[in-house]
């Protein structure tokens, strides 16, 4: 354990921080499950709403420095790539 006031201070807020990224890519790993489960029942009503919010989960957690502006990108192309391939 530090012994200095303020490496004491960036341990508690380091995991703090770990914590909120932790929650928002566990948030973002179930709404894309969601949408690709939709994708294997090929139902596309549900696929598209699932996927409207896959998105704008995606796209919080990009704006909040979780994930990289590019991997947001794939995420979503691959999502929504696997939703208009439903007939």
């Amino acid at each position: 354990m530090a012994n200095i006031k303020s490496a004491k201070k960036r341990i508690l807020v380091n995991a703090t921080k770990a914590a909120r990224n932790k929650s928002i890519r566990s948030a973002v790993k179930t709404s894309i499950k969601k949408v690709e489960a939709a994708v294997a029942n090929k139902d596309k009503a549900a696929a598209e709403d699932a996927l409207k919010k896959a998105i704008s989960t995606i796209s919080k957690a990009t704006s909040k420095g979780v994930y990289h502006k590019n991997n947001c990108a794939r995420k979503v192309s691959r999502l929504s790539k696997a939703v208009n391939s439903i007939d």
